[in-house]
């Protein structure tokens, strides 16, 4: 794999040899066509392992799965890992939602972009709001699918934009679900920054109101992304580990749209969009 250092100097510092780690050699040398090729069929082998049956592989599992040695495996997935492409999970491995910037290998290990779009298109229709869908990258979520009402607003969104986790709707609803210790860590290390006087960036406010989101299973934000923009959101809790949030943006005050209703097609979706994930997920098993 190609070292990070190796990205601006034309990929010059790479290992060598069949095992990488001790076993490998390092050079300082440009890579040749092939060797860059190699590289990268390297890289993409390992991610190509990971997939909806299996989201997280342990070492060997990568190795078997990928068809290549144990130790070019582990010198792959931690050349992925400084990258951010790859998370170390308790012995195991995990993609993590960096990898949407590579295009199909993240969108087709989860599944939930193509499963979930119709459903928010559906549920945009019935409310006039726009619906999206997120999953959790550190102290951001990223938008994976998107249904958009015709309404004007500052923030632009399209599948893929990033925003602060503890500004967001779904991003409160996914950082409530994570287990304590990975709450802390994100608390602890994301950039806590106030969008409008409204933000909550206090981390003791912040644990308070997730404590509430997890019990309630949903939680509304007003005017803390963007003055005037309100959004409710509920978890997607997917086949095999997959977790998500869908989640609709209205305007501040806006009276078409009463919380108790929006909770409650939102957790209609979200069902459904767990049972097809399901569905998907026997389907492959099947296969």
């Amino acid at each position: 794999m190609v070292e990070r250092g190796a990205e601006r100097a034309g990929a010059r510092r790479v290992m060598t040899g069949p095992g990488g780690g001790k076993d490998g050699v390092e050079a300082d040398a440009t890579l040749s066509p092939d060797a860059l090729a190699d590289a990268i069929a390297t890289g993409l082998s390992v991610i190509r392992a990971f997939d909806a049956s299996r989201p997280a592989l342990t070492l060997d599992e990568v190795g078997e799965r990928s068809g290549l040695a144990v130790g070019t495996a582990r010198h792959a997935l931690d050349a992925l890992g400084r990258l951010g492409y790859v998370r170390d999970e308790a012995r195991a491995y995990a993609l993590t939602p960096r990898v949407l910037e590579l295009g199909v290998g993240y969108l087709s290990s989860l599944g939930l972009p193509a499963v979930a779009q119709p459903h928010l298109e559906r549920l945009s229709q019935e409310l006039g709001e726009s619906a999206s869908a997120a999953v959790l990258d550190g102290g951001e979520i990223v938008y994976v699918a998107r249904a958009a009402a015709r309404r004007i607003t500052s923030v632009r969104i399209a599948v893929g934009t990033r925003l602060p986790v503890h500004a967001t709707a779904m991003g409160r609803v996914l950082l409530a679900r994570l287990p304590e210790e990975s709450r802390e860590r994100v608390l602890r290390t994301a950039h806590l920054a106030a969008s409008t006087p409204r933000t909550v960036t206090d981390p003791d406010a912040l644990r308070e109101i997730l404590r509430g989101t997890l019990l309630r299973g949903w939680t509304e934000v007003d005017g803390e992304l963007e003055d005037g923009l309100r959004s409710i959101a509920v978890p997607v809790r997917g086949a095999y580990g997959v977790d998500a949030a869908i989640g609709v943006a209205t305007v501040s005050g806006r009276s078409g749209l009463d919380t108790a209703t929006a909770v409650e097609r939102l957790s209609t979706a979200a069902r459904a969009i767990e049972d097809d994930l399901r569905a998907v997920a026997l389907g492959r098993d099947a296969g």
